[in-house]
């Protein structure tokens, strides 16, 4: 009877430590692919793209992340369309977010966040890049990276958005583009807590999509990593009822098979034939683009001027779905994401990806020039290095304490036909989190340099979601119960 007892209270108390616990497992970048760290298994980004109002409405009073009330709101929507991953293309970072990101995290979400906005000083101008690649921007780009890198769910960085988008932007802009990677990876490098991936996002041109990706990828030294981390590639090609070969996926894929970092889709979602039918969705986890491509990002999820929306917003902040809303729901819901042992058959069965794996993808070295690409512009050298020595002031980015209330919606949802939607309108736990220091100080960090420096910082130490004894005691008490069965 003991015995029993024993072994119930051990069994609990296991699976409570299993219930409380609050990290989300960090993805990282190997090789081609992203993969969750903790599994091993290969994640394949499946969203959307995510910018309530456009990028303009971002301001010194709010932006995307900053109403945990709209938050909720759209997060329960993200979770029935069975997404996991969001893009969003600015923020202020000296708005808080904690609570906006504490319920994506919860429901198990990651983000994709660029790092420029439309305010003055906080984007390069991609015909003069030279007026406005100075310390003031660079301050706005590392205080985003600085605060959005204490999140466990921040997945990357954009460093940039189809800045090269024409012959006189391609003239003058890519060596700058290459510039805010180098000084956002050594910034990362020497005060975040971990390694987040630094990528670029693409204009749909093939004509400079592509030599940029192998621009953006290389090193002048191989032992200074100055790579992006990622690619994400802006595609409206597949419209309507297409396949691989009418769409030109099957050129995509040729095009990015030698590319030694990840690829994935930042925008997709032609609108050229209505109502949309998101048939590429099943190509593009498929065994034919799996190898090269991992997943996808929908624009967008709210309706704008430009039509691309998944959901309609009233001036009341409620909300109406729209058709697209529930065609995408079906095939986001129907469609399997590539296993591990998929995406090494993929692998395998590419004599091209084969290759590229065996040789340990080393680290590509700068050509003299790029089709298409002017890449001899001199860029004023050593303008962020006082920011990486030093660090940016701002608010580290901190998981809070979330109550019911937090995670149901009070908004009114309505389906397409305008009726009440009978949808649940709270958010499903994923991940369970708790509160983490606020800090805004000087901290150890794990890559040998300093977290969240601030020159008139305290030395608060932004800890996680949980203290390490408490994480491991699940292995703890799985060792004891092994002993007391034995």
């Amino acid at each position: 009877m003991i015995r029993q007892m024993t072994l119930s209270v051990l069994f609990l108390i296991l699976g409570l430590a299993q219930f409380a616990r609050g990290d989300v497992d960090h993805i990282e970048v190997k090789g081609k692919q992203f993969f969750n760290s903790r599994t091993g298994e290969p994640f394949y980004i499946r969203g959307v793209d995510y910018q309530p109002g456009g990028s303009s409405d971002v301001s010194e009073k709010k932006d995307p992340l900053s109403d945990p009330e709209a938050c909720a709101r759209d997060i329960v929507l993200f979770q029935e369309l069975g997404i996991n991953t969001v893009r969003i293309y600015s923020v202020n970072p000296d708005l808080n977010h904690d609570k906006c990101m504490t319920i994506l995290a919860t429901a198990g979400i990651y983000l994709i966040l660029d790092v420029n906005s439309p305010m003055e000083n906080q984007h390069l101008n991609r015909y003069q890049p030279w007026t406005t690649y100075n310390e003031i921007y660079l301050e706005h780009v590392l205080k985003v990276v600085e605060q959005f890198s204490h999140y466990d769910n921040t997945l990357g960085f954009f460093a940039g958005n189809e800045i090269v988008n024409d012959e006189q932007s391609a003239k003058h802009s890519p060596p700058y583009i290459k510039a805010v990677v180098k000084d956002m990876k050594k910034y990362i490098k020497k005060n975040s807590p971990r390694i987040i991936p630094v990528g670029y996002s693409a204009a749909d041109d093939l004509f400079y999509r592509v030599p940029l990706s192998y621009y953006l990828e290389c090193c002048e030294d191989p032992d200074d990593d100055i790579s992006v981390d990622f690619y994400g590639v802006n595609s409206y090609q597949w419209c309507g009822v297409q396949t691989m070969e009418s769409s030109g996926y099957d050129e995509l894929v040729e095009a990015y098979k030698n590319f030694t970092k990840p690829v994935f889709f930042s925008e997709f979602g032609c609108n050229e034939v209505l109502p949309r039918q998101f048939d590429e969705i099943k190509a593009l986890y498929s065994k034919d683009m799996c190898g090269i491509f991992s997943g996808g990002l929908l624009y967008e999820f709210t309706q704008g001027p430009n039509n691309y929306g998944l959901v309609d917003l009233d001036s009341d902040g409620n909300v109406r779905l729209l058709d697209d809303f529930t065609t995408l729901k079906n095939h986001y819901n129907t469609t399997k994401m590539p296993s591990k042992s998929d995406l090494e058959q993929a692998i395998t069965a590419d004599n091209t990806l084969t290759k590229l794996d065996e040789s340990q993808r080393n680290v590509a070295i700068c050509q003299k020039s790029y089709e298409n690409l002017k890449i001899d512009g001199k860029v004023a050298s050593g303008l962020a290095d006082n920011l990486i020595k030093k660090g940016v002031t701002v608010d580290h980015g901190n998981y809070v304490d979330l109550n019911d209330d937090d995670l149901t919606t009070k908004f009114e949802i309505l389906n397409a036909n305008g009726d009440e939607w009978k949808g649940s309108k709270s958010i499903r736990k994923v991940n369970h989190m708790t509160a983490s220091e606020r800090s805004r100080g000087t901290s150890e960090n794990p890559n040998g340099g300093t977290t969240g420096v601030g020159s008139r910082g305290s030395k608060n130490h932004a800890v996680k979601s949980l203290s390490v004894p408490f994480k491991i005691m699940p292995i703890v008490l799985a060792h004891m119960l092994y002993h007391f069965l034995v």
